[in-house]
């Protein structure tokens, strides 16, 4: 049976996962306005994801940091597409296959952004040691040091569901590689070309490392390949849907 042959029985507009999600990031979302305005907390200095040698990383914002989002753009775009993808997707797979993907999708794009931090924290070691070799530098220097770097170490922090989203972009490119979406809803392309572009547009993007860009194109990557590999698997072994 090939992907683009298959089709549910039965679609539900709004399946039980798919809602859920919805419901959780919005009202995370709001909790972090409220928290911030009312509190002068910030909650994604505490459920984003920090780097594991970070003084504010703990072991569940692997999950925490795929329900907060920087703004309402960022919250309104990423939960249209997972509800758009994502719902096809949970009717084909049911439930407990859709989380189970959702979830390792959003820790392989965690993983995948991990790389690309610790390659920024060794640029930062290496000019923090250049200058530990300039004339009189002092102990007071040092300390300044420690501190700039524990806060340049707290400050990579990644947040949203973009990296499972691209894992049910990819998904969906790959299940129903002939269905038409529309570009801007306007211009209809295939969807396995869709997936492949946009792809390709974000290793161009993550590639061209513009500091300008607070974009975590990596983590979107991440996202799509183990997307990838959690589909070989299922295929490979004959119990792709459920």
């Amino acid at each position: 049976m090939s992907y683009q042959e298959f089709r549910p029985r039965s679609f539900q507009t709004l399946p039980l996962v798919i809602k859920n999600l919805l419901i959780i990031n919005i009202l995370m979302y709001a909790a972090k306005v409220v928290f911030a305005q009312s509190l002068g907390i910030d909650l994604d200095k505490y459920l984003g994801l920090h780097y594991i040698t970070a003084s504010d990383f703990k072991p569940y914002q692997f999950i925490t940091y795929l329900f907060m989002h920087a703004d309402f753009t960022h919250l309104f775009f990423n939960m249209f597409a997972v509800w758009m993808f994502g719902s096809v997707l949970e009717n084909t797979w049911g439930a407990k296959r859709f989380i189970i993907y959702y979830l390792i999708t959003g820790f392989g794009a965690a993983l995948i952004q991990y790389v690309v931090f610790y390659f920024q924290i060794q640029e930062v070691n290496t000019q923090i040691a250049n200058l530990m070799q300039t004339p009189g530098f002092s102990a007071e220097d040092n300390l300044s040091l420690i501190h700039q770097k524990s806060e340049f170490l707290n400050n990579l922090t990644v947040i949203g569901a973009s990296g499972s989203l691209f894992g049910l972009l990819l998904a969906f490119g790959m299940m129903f590689p002939n269905t038409l979406l529309y570009v801007y809803f306007l211009v209809p392309v295939k969807a396995k070309w869709f997936v492949m572009a946009y792809g390709a547009i974000e290793l161009i993007s993550g590639l061209r490392a513009n500091p300008m860009d607070n974009v975590a194109h990596f983590a979107h990557l991440g996202g799509m390949l183990f997307g990838f590999i959690v589909i070989m698997i299922w295929k490979k072994n004959r119990n792709f849907y459920m």
